[in-house]
């Protein structure tokens, strides 16, 4: 498995409780094996071996055991021996993503994302203002209200007016729609360096982020490879890259198709990639040239990249390269679309997205 390390478990550390250990590990080869239960334990089994993770008192058959009797797997066929991943497990692996590569996050009634807008918004803030007809009344701020009210009118003539009242100043909380577009190109695996199983547990993490702490926000997930396709938040474990080469443009298209149909005018695309742009569709055929950066492939890019600006969906790339000529194409991108990107590696990724997705400012329209 070149290309990935695995950290959960330190050799000697034996404190806690051993099934919880061995699912942390187990769940990282889940992902890295797209959902393969079977080639998973396998792996388990063999670091097992190497790194004594199961005891005499609780056995690899015991683990296997447990994590059907919790419901983490389910057999896949009834005339079939093998097992597959149960929703419960699916859910446990975006929650294991998000406090991987976010933290620890609290769940918040209300969408986050700030505006600079003040009036009838749904987060209070330190200051205050005199009441104004139209104001919501949990705004109320109690204490400075009686004071006034005693202040104006004393103790003996006591009375509470309009005039009295302060509320506390608020900002909107705007939603956000959000297409996460996730390169499945083979060159996500390229020279033996796994790219695509990071993009998988960002693209996890930022659903169980929204799922959680944004409930109002809408997500909307695509692959692209030669062509482009929407995929569900269960799928995502699963992806596999594929013999194909990156088609930006079907990527983009799909991407604003989507937003199209969400009534929120608050909208954003996260692109994650390693690689330029080198096949289009031309009618039924493909145009493909993974040679340098192909002139037709490339201005058909940017003239995406425009028609999202003129739309006002900015896009963020974050851009799993450093080679020069990819930054320069990916700064081209950027300037044409007025969007953002990111030249991170593959540690830092999940880092660049969650600091964007919750510095992103939402816009208030009337």
């Amino acid at each position: 498995m070149i290309g990935w390390q695995f950290s959960e478990y330190v050799p000697g550390e034996h404190e806690g409780n051993t099934f919880e250990q061995l699912l942390k590990v187990f769940q990282d080869l889940l992902v890295y094996t797209s959902g393969d239960v079977r080639e998973a334990l396998s792996w388990l089994t063999e670091l097992d071996k190497e790194y004594n993770l199961t005891t005499e008192e609780y056995g690899m058959a015991d683990f296997i055991q447990d994590l059907i009797d919790k419901g983490y797997i389910q057999q896949a066929d009834p005339q079939n021996p093998g097992f597959s991943p149960s929703k419960k497990m699916e859910i446990a692996l975006r929650q294991k993503a998000l406090e991987d590569i976010f933290g620890m996050l609290k769940k918040s009634k209300r969408g986050n994302h700030n505006t600079n807008y003040s009036g009838l918004g749904d987060e209070q803030t330190a200051e205050k203002r005199p009441y104004r007809f139209g104001d919501k009344l949990d705004n109320i701020a109690i204490s400075d209200s009686l004071k006034n009210a005693y202040i104006n009118n004393g103790l003996d003539d006591f009375q509470l007016t309009q005039d009295d009242l302060e509320v506390h100043e608020t900002y909107f909380q705007s939603q956000m729609s959000t297409v996460l577009m996730i390169d499945i190109s083979h060159s996500m695996i390229l020279y033996g360096e796994d790219r695509i199983t990071p993009a998988k547990k960002v693209a996890m993490a930022l659903a169980q982020l929204i799922n959680t702490r944004y409930p109002k926000d809408t997500l909307d997930i695509i692959v692209f490879g030669n062509d482009a396709w929407q995929i569900e938040v269960k799928d995502l474990p699963y992806l596999q890259v594929g013999p194909y080469h990156t088609n930006t443009v079907a990527g983009l298209e799909l991407a604003m198709d989507l937003l199209r149909r969400r009534r929120n005018p608050n909208k954003q695309i996260f692109m994650i990639t390693d690689g330029k742009p080198t096949c289009i569709k031309r009618g039924k055929n493909y145009y493909k040239n993974s040679f340098g950066l192909d002139k037709k492939i490339v201005n058909r890019t940017l003239n995406l990249a425009r028609r999202c600006r003129k739309l006002q969906i900015p896009v963020t790339t974050f851009m799993i390269a450093r080679d020069p000529y990819l930054v320069r194409f990916v700064d081209q991108f950027t300037n044409a679309n007025n969007g953002k990107a990111f030249y991170s590696s593959l540690q830092g990724l999940g880092e660049f997205i969650f600091k964007d997705y919750k510095s992103n400012k939402g816009r208030r329209h009337r």
